[in-house]
């Protein structure tokens, strides 16, 4: 973490268990947003990751949703802190000693023991737990850079179901008295209107946010029977329904 801008100082993990040494040291950059994580086994670097690797990033993610949750920075009802939000400027080292490592991949630069998964993800969450316990300032740093991350990935994931949603209508041959709403499809609302005066109306008493108004053709839709034949042979029709996903009706099934 050369030259960023540290949260904290390290955070260290260390503990000999079933005969494999681990040692880790963890710290969060306020001007990070990806992490950098180096894992080494019996001194050489597995530049592939490996078990030892899974278990540190494991034991961050869950460690961390817990101290949120016990500390109420995360309510009951917020959704988990995921392992990416969690890690987000994170530098840490783990480094493993392993009297019978197994190494996977054409290279051998993957650790593939899954003992030692278990035995980092304890280590590290019993550690880590016990530090940022003792130390109030720094745990709230680290939470609150994971949710800001949070609150980032969901503003960017609305922003690009609004443009795909935009799109769509854009690239659609809508009437133009049609009016969108802005909100998400999943909270949105349709009024079905008839007439100009009755459009004007519900677009003027709407809320844009989250309802929208679509423009019926006249009486013609009211006829039983007449509705599908006025309705496909007007241009309206279909281009109305576009919006909606909708088409025209299918005849049933035969059965033989």
């Amino acid at each position: 973490n050369r030259d960023k801008d540290v949260m904290h100082a390290p955070v260290y993990a260390s503990r000999t268990i079933d005969g494999v040494i681990v040692e880790a040291a963890l710290q969060w950059c306020s001007d990070g947003f990806s992490d950098n994580i180096l894992g080494f086994v019996n001194s050489i670097k597995t530049t592939d990751g490996g078990t030892h690797m899974d278990g540190l990033k494991a034991a961050l993610t869950r460690t961390l949703n817990t101290l949120a949750r016990k500390s109420k920075i995360l309510k009951e009802s917020d959704p988990n802190l995921s392992g990416d939000h969690c890690r987000e400027g994170l530098g840490a080292i783990i480094s493993v000693k392993v009297p019978n490592p197994e190494f996977e991949g054409q290279t051998k630069t993957r650790l593939g023991n899954p003992e030692v998964r278990k035995i980092v993800e304890r280590v590290v969450a019993e550690d880590i737990s016990e530090s940022l316990e003792s130390d109030p300032k720094t745990l709230g740093n680290i939470l609150n850079k994971a949710i800001q991350a949070f609150k980032a990935a969901e503003a960017a994931k609305k922003a690009r179901e609004l443009v795909r949603r935009k799109s769509v209508l854009t690239k659609s041959t809508l009437p133009g008295k049609l009016a969108d709403c802005s909100a998400g499809f999943k909270d949105s609302e349709v009024f079905l209107v008839e007439g100009d005066s009755a459009g004007g109306s519900a677009k003027q008493a709407r809320d844009r946010k989250f309802q929208r108004e679509d423009p019926q053709r006249g009486e013609e839709g009211r006829r039983g029977p007449v509705q599908e034949r006025g309705d496909q042979q007007h241009h309206h029709g279909p281009r109305a329904r576009a919006p909606r996903g909708g088409g025209p009706a299918r005849p049933p099934l035969q059965q033989d």
